[in-house]
């Protein structure tokens, strides 16, 4: 399994804080983004040239662990 600690930081001077991959602007959630609308590794990986497909591991990692330690409560939509 990737060890996306030493892959995903957090630095209050690059994009505002957000998660992004260790020595790039890439953030966690444009790698997400990508993935949702259907990109494969390799469509990241030839994007983003400075991003790896263990990068593209990490960052699903550490979302898989934010959701994990999160907890959610089902909310019930309103009847009309």
């Amino acid at each position: 399994m990737t060890e996306w600690k030493d892959r995903i930081v957090v630095d209050p001077e690059i994009l505002i804080g957000k998660p992004i991959i260790k020595g790039t602007r890439i953030s966690v959630d444009l790698i997400m983004d990508r993935l949702a609308d259907g990109w494969t590794l390799e469509d990241i990986t030839t994007a983003y040239p400075r991003v790896t497909r263990d990068d593209v591991l990490a960052a699903i990692a550490f979302v898989t662990e934010v959701f994990r330690e999160e907890d959610y409560i089902a909310l019930r939509k309103a009847s009309a």
